[in-house]
């Protein structure tokens, strides 16, 4: 099986972030990119399965400029064996979904792999997109995978337990954490390697945008904190009602 894996270039979590002069974006001085977690978790677990002979590739695929070409290489050190990347600063899910679904048209993936989210939007929503762009059966919230011949035998998370679910390629799997138990750490033998993986680009499908940033702002500071002596219940209720509001 072949194994397609959908990833986001985002700033690292621990990144301060400062809104653009434009008040739209995110200014990107000073910023370290990173695969996004999820996508990484995605990553790790198709990268096992090739390891025990499950798989025969592993793809990563990006929608972005030049500057995301880092983060595939690391993907590539990580293990993959190829990545593809559609140059373009992508404007919202939409546009990342169709340009990736042009990508897939043009190979035979058995699985599709799309973390839940990115870690910078949270949109959640380019997994189903994709899924319905390329009329594939698509499930959401796996937290398990392995594959027995061409049975896909998928674990997600529900309210209070689990399900377990038996599909057959192709199929988009929206994966969350749980999907691998930690992301792998590239060697210094695989960024030798993914010097010399192929990474290639192509031009973007022509979309017309679904949505627009209208405005992006810091959230309210929060106040300074209260100490309220132990022995004194009756302001701390008062507090909890009067000024937080929460009782």
């Amino acid at each position: 099986m072949k194994i397609l894996v959908c990833i986001s270039n985002v700033p690292d979590t621990t990144t301060r972030i400062a809104i653009g002069p434009d008040g739209k974006s995110i200014s990107t001085a000073g910023i370290q990119w990173i695969i996004n977690p999820w996508d990484e978790l995605a990553l790790t677990r198709a990268l096992e399965l090739k390891d025990v002979g499950r798989v025969t590739e592993v793809v990563v695929a990006n929608v972005g400029p030049t500057l995301t070409e880092a983060t595939l290489r690391k993907a590539l050190a990580t293990g993959a064996d190829r990545a593809l990347r559609v140059n373009t600063e992508p404007t919202d899910a939409w546009s990342v979904a169709i340009n990736l679904a042009e990508l897939i048209k043009n190979e035979a993936f058995d699985v599709i792999l799309c973390g839940i989210e990115s870690s910078d939007h949270n949109g959640s929503v380019v997994g189903g997109l994709l899924a319905g762009i390329l009329d594939m059966n698509i499930i959401s919230s796996v937290s398990g995978l392995d594959i027995e011949g061409d049975t896909l035998k998928v674990q997600r998370e529900i309210a209070g337990g689990k399900e377990l679910h038996e599909t057959s390629a192709p199929v988009v799997l929206v994966v969350q954490k749980g999907i691998a138990l930690a992301p792998r750490i590239p060697s210094m033998r695989g960024i030798m390697m993914a010097r010399t993986k192929p990474l290639l680009t192509s031009d973007p499908v022509s979309s017309e945008p679904m949505t627009a940033t209208a405005q992006l702002f810091m959230p309210k500071a929060k106040g300074a904190c209260r100490m309220v002596d132990a022995e004194n219940a009756g302001d701390l209720i008062r507090l909890l009602h009067e000024e937080a509001k929460v009782i």
